[in-house]
């Protein structure tokens, strides 16, 4: 995320500045204005200034020369394994593969930071390349969100200060805005995602084919985040006000206007995720994290760069709403739009650490430095921020994929007080890139902080936002070939000229913002104001405020050291956390033993999870059993909506069913989609031998043109489907070996792939559960032949049958049944409208097969789960305020900072070993298991919960 570049407020702005601007406290001033006396605070010598700037530079080079290297034009650099990653040849990593479009995406993000960086012939050179070598007519899925931001913004950014240094009369002699052709190409592909009738736009689209064409592979979607829709307008205004051309500046305002409409009117705070066709709100905890971020700095910007007073009294509304509730100093803790007063969750993640820089942009500087100064010390502690940590800076989640948002909030608190000791936080930041994450091509994120482990990833926002601020914080205005203050920065670092606001306004600025809240706000301000009133003219005014947070990470909730822990000598050891788990660890189990969590096996193959705090060796250990309950709630709800997909379905066709036995079966992420496939595949079945499908097929002359059916176990889904096509089968059915098992009981899951290319597995394959496959076999012995029809959903007989004979009693019995199908078929057309989220039943998450044992592979077997991996069977939480049939319902308290003081109650999770772990961070644990709760009900469960 990004702050601005400049307080424009008034005075010469170059050849295309026409009016002075009226703007609000920015507080955003060049250090030479602020704190004159600011030296005498151990001020940093021009020497070391200028030493740590050619450093950035260095590391600039570094990372940059080897993405061209060795990965252009690939969209990303593998540092690890100095090669490129291309979309589609290598393992999917989910919604992150998303910012991925085959469109040299780090070339193009990097663009306008070449200029910054003084690299003009670089720049002259890279624009040339982008030009002749990217193609923005793939096919190919990409995130809406991030396509924006990145390729978007890094052209217009590109083509902002390519103009720039054209009239110098320096560089680009010959350019002749080929860059804004290619934005304006790219934004008439993203228009499509906006056919919605909220005018949210989908969260994917498809860059040749759009959202709805049958090729598109998306527009099936029915959530975005908030930010996702929010953070639109400052690129597509620009596209506009470049172009003349308004409807890109139209499709964005009207998505602002929506989520506008849509906040929360007591609290006026907005929710994580929103449906993009009904306006509700999925998942409705606030904050200023992931899934919101960049919706508020948008908002402000929009005021900044447009001049339209409705975005700046909506951030103001906004902001006011986020201080009241969220903001706890130093921390910013997300709660419910509901019920405000009470925290959602426990922890923070990484990318709330913009906000500071958007605080500053406010004009809000306090608690601006508060909440910099708490990050620092977390980063101080663990040398990067985690992903997440939680309120009593433990880490959360451990990953760090080399993130800006902490320089850039350094940069502008150092623009706005003048403290040096902001240049010592950005040697810091300097330091530890070059000592921890340097790597000989290039820089590489950091997979684990506790433990320095790397990640071989290098995402482009590192080459787009990282040495921007780094270098600019070092800078003086002497280095800059161009005068920074004249632009703002979109959330990816991208520089917009001011003078857009004054140019092409083919959109009329009227004020469509309706039922403002009166705010006590002394900040709302419309122009700049004297630097003396927002910081006293004191070298110590920052000093002051981070004083009493300079210890806050290590005085907060000091962890003892265990018995066993002390007998050993080896200090304190992190607790077990709910991604790491095992069930068939031994050590694990000992693990909750210790923190009171037992562990019960149910007929149905499930496991439940149950804690009882007062059976806990210490109250440290029913804490860390808290958290670790409260973990994997947590996670299985995020699964659950993480890979929803719709059921497919087996259909016996053969005598005496003729159609009307229909199994309810789950997908694969591979083969033939037979969503796409009306007719389906129709054959009669074969039981393979071996059952299990893990070796060559030995009686493939009963398998051919048939569909096989198998056991689920010993193997990957995706080698089972290789062998029986092999063995020439049309279609594959994998039963499950649980005995027992239902989709009447257990949600349905869709078996994953073996982390390699799967295209040429072609024939389509489903998953029946125990009970339904049980109902094959059991036809297969009584009437040997049976054939079936595999396809998305159940087909009526005359479409089975077209064509061939038809037994009379089914011809005489049409009628009746017709109308039987009819009203049943109302009921669930009825039903699948009013509810917003599946059933358990209908639930489909991911999973993939177990390796045989010995085998080399990080896949696990059936009872050593590892959430994290997500690749054998499941693990499916219920929330500890629903009831579980033969469970004892518990709650839990928030943990507290002496855990002493108070004793956690029980807590129950349920496990299931046969199903796929359900995660989705944007997930809340109610909705994936009572769908059918209203929303204030599914609220005051979870808010319950809190309290207690």
């Amino acid at each position: 995320m990004n702050g601005a570049a400049g307080c424009p407020g008034g005075g010469e702005r170059g050849p295309r500045w026409r009016r002075p601007w009226k703007l609000l406290a920015l507080g955003l001033l060049s250090a030479s204005s602020v704190l004159a006396a600011a030296p005498g605070a151990g001020a940093m010598s021009k020497e070391e200034k200028r030493r740590l700037g050619s450093q950035v530079l260095e590391m600039f080079d570094h990372a940059y020369s080897n993405y061209m290297e060795h990965a252009y034009p690939a969209d990303e650099l593998m540092p690890l394994t100095c090669r490129g990653r291309v979309r589609g040849q290598e393992p999917s990593r989910g919604d992150v593969d998303d910012a991925l479009g085959k469109f040299s995406l780090t070339l193009i993000d990097t663009l306008d930071t070449l200029v910054v960086l003084n690299k003009t012939k670089e720049f002259e050179e890279a624009v040339r390349k982008v030009i002749k070598d990217v193609n923005l007519d793939n096919d190919i899925v990409v995130s809406v969100f991030e396509t924006n931001i990145r390729v978007l913004g890094g052209l217009l950014g590109g083509h902002s200060v390519a103009i720039m240094l054209k009239e110098k009369g320096d560089y680009m002699q010959w350019y002749n805005g080929e860059l804004l052709h290619m934005a304006k190409e790219l934004g008439y592909k993203l228009l499509p995602a906006f056919n919605t009738t909220s005018g949210l736009p989908y969260p994917r689209v498809n860059l040749k084919f759009g959202v709805r064409h049958p090729e598109a592979r998306t527009g099936t979607e029915t959530d975005t985040c908030t930010a996702c829709a929010g953070t639109l307008i400052l690129e597509f205004a620009a596209l506009s006000r470049f172009t003349g051309t308004s409807i890109f500046e139209e499709y964005a305002r009207k998505a602002l206007d929506f989520i506008w409409e849509k906040r929360q009117r007591s609290s006026n705070l907005v929710g994580v995720t929103i449906n993009i066709h009904t306006g509700d709100w999925v998942r409705k905890d606030s904050g200023v994290g992931a899934g919101i971020d960049s919706y508020y700095e948008y908002l402000l910007k929009a005021y900044v760069l447009l001049g339209d007073d409705s975005f700046l009294e909506r951030f103001n509304t906004h902001y006011d709403a986020i201080m009241r509730y969220i903001s706890q100093p130093p921390l910013l803790l997300d709660v419910h739009i509901h019920k405000p007063m009470l925290n959602a969750r426990t922890w923070m993640d990484s990318l709330l650490a913009f906000f500071p820089g958007l605080q500053v942009l406010k004009g809000d500087i306090r608690p601006a430095i508060e909440t910099h100064e708490m990050l620092y010390q977390v980063i101080k502690k663990h040398n990067f921020l985690p992903e997440a940590f939680t309120t009593d800076f433990r880490v959360h989640w451990a990953q760090h994929p080399l993130r800006p948002e902490f320089a850039e909030s350094t940069y502008f608190l150092y623009k706005a007080t003048g403290d040096p000791y902001y240049l010592e936080v950005g040697k810091t930041l300097i330091e530890n890139l070059n000592k921890y994450a340097r790597v000989p091509c290039g820089f590489a994120a950091m997979k684990d902080v506790r433990t320095g482990s790397h990640e071989d990833r290098m995402d482009s926002f590192f080459l787009a936002e990282m040495f921007k601020y780094l270098y600019l914080l070092f800078a003086d205005k002497e280095d800059m070939i161009f005068d920074i203050e004249d632009y703002i920065f979109t959330t990816e670092a991208h520089l917009l000229p001011l003078w857009l606001s004054t140019t092409n306004q083919t959109i009329s600025k009227k004020n469509t913002t309706t039922e403002y809240t009166e705010l006590d706000d002394s900040n709302f301000d419309w122009t700049c104001p004297n630097t003396q009133i927002l910081f006293p003219n004191d070298p110590m005014f920052a000093q002051s405020i981070r004083e009493p947070l300079k210890n806050v990470v290590d005085k907060s909730c000091p962890r003892g050291i265990s018995r066993v822990e002390e007998s050993l000598g080896s200090g304190p050891k992190p607790p077990l956390r709910a991604r790491d788990f095992m069930a068939s660890n031994p050590e694990h189990l000992e693990i909750l033993k210790k923190m009171g969590v037992s562990l019960i096996h149910l007929k149905d193959g499930r496991v439940q999870l149950v804690q009882h705090a007062v059976q806990a060796a210490s109250s440290l250990d029913a804490e860390d059993g808290l958290r670790f309950m409260q973990e994997m709630i947590e996670l299985s709800s995020q699964q659950q909506k993480e890979q929803q997909l719709p059921p497919r379905a087996v259909q016996i066709v053969s005598h005496p069913f003729f159609g009307r036995v229909v199994l309810t079966a789950g997908p694969a992420q591979f083969g033939m989609d037979l969503s796409k496939h009306k007719a389906g595949t129709r054959g009669f079945v074969a039981t393979i031998k071996p059952y299990n499908g893990c070796s060559e097929i030995t009686n493939p002359e009963a398998v051919k043109e048939k569909i096989a059916l198998m056991q689920r176990g010993q193997c990957m889904f995706a080698e089972k489907a290789r062998n029986i096509q092999k063995a020439g089968a049309i279609g594959g059915i994998v039963i499950d070996d649980n005995e027992g098992s239902s989709s009447d009981t257990a949600p349905l899951f869709q078996m994953a792939g073996d982390g390699k290319n799967t295209d040429d597995i072609t024939i389509p394959m489903l998953f029946l559960f125990n009970k339904e496959g049980n109902i094959i076999l059991d036809a297969i012995r009584e009437y040997e032949a049976v054939e079936v029809l595999l396809s998305d959903k159940a087909k009526d007989r005359a479409t089975i049958f077209k064509g061939k004979m038809i037994p009379n009693y089914i011809i005489d019995s049409n009628l009746e049944m017709e109308n039987t199908d009819q009203k049943s078929s109302e009921n669930d057309s009825h039903k699948q409208d009013s509810e917003e989220a599946p059933s358990a039943s209908q639930d489909v998450g991911a999973a993939s097969e177990e390796p045989e044992e010995g085998e080399n592979s990080d896949v696990t077997d059936p009872d050593s789960l590892s959430p994290a991996d997500a690749v054998s069977d499941s693990v499916s939480i219920s929330n500890q305020d629903s009831y579980v049939p033969g469970t004892e319902e518990a709650t839990a308290p928030e943990p507290a900072c002496t855990p002493g003081d108070h004793q956690p109650q029980e807590q129950e999770t349920e496990t299931e070993s046969n199903s796929k772990v359900n995660w989705d961070s944007k997930a809340q644990p109610m909705e994936s298991i009572l769908a059918d709760w209203n929303e204030d009900i599914e609220a005051f469960e979870m808010m319950e919960k809190d309290e207690l």
